[in-house]
């Protein structure tokens, strides 16, 4: 039997267990969409306070948003959302590499809107910055499902 978590045990509290059959079948999937909510906290808000706050380039404020946001998504996603075990060294590694040049393509992909958007149409930054997390919520996903934290075979 898999070791409990925090989440199953939450999940297992009385009141909750009734989610508990929806929570087990859906549970990589809540848990991406759970912490990809919180990633996507974190690059807003520290993209927000870059940009209002000190008033930096916004493609400038959104690598230090990427940065910080990428951090935490990869540490919440190998622990829980994916449950990844790497062995040795090389695992790890390969590991690291795929996840940060994953998360790379995609940092490129919101550049691409936020200098269409911004920098070339005037919209409003916030607003572009958030549409832009919903498709790199999307491509992180893939990328992580299918490249990163794929099963071994």
């Amino acid at each position: 039997m898999e070791k409990k978590d925090i989440f199953d045990k939450i999940m297992a509290l009385p009141g909750l267990n009734i989610f508990e059959s929806i929570y087990y079948k859906y549970k990589e999937v809540l848990l991406y969409l759970f912490f990809g909510g919180l990633t996507t906290v974190i690059s807003i808000g520290s993209y927000s306070y870059c940009d209002v706050a000190l008033h930096m380039n916004p493609l400038v404020a959104n690598i230090i948003s990427w940065i910080l946001a990428v951090l935490f998504a990869y540490v919440t996603n190998k622990i829980w959302v994916f449950n990844a075990e790497r062995h040795g060294v090389k695992e790890v590694f390969l590991e690291i590499i795929n996840f940060f040049g994953g998360r790379l393509f995609t940092l490129v992909v919101e550049e691409v809107i936020l200098l269409i958007f911004i920098n070339k149409l005037h919209f409003n930054s916030i607003l572009v910055k958030v549409a832009a997390q919903f498709v790199v919520v999307v491509l992180n996903y893939i990328i992580s499902k299918l490249i990163v934290f794929r099963e071994k075979e």
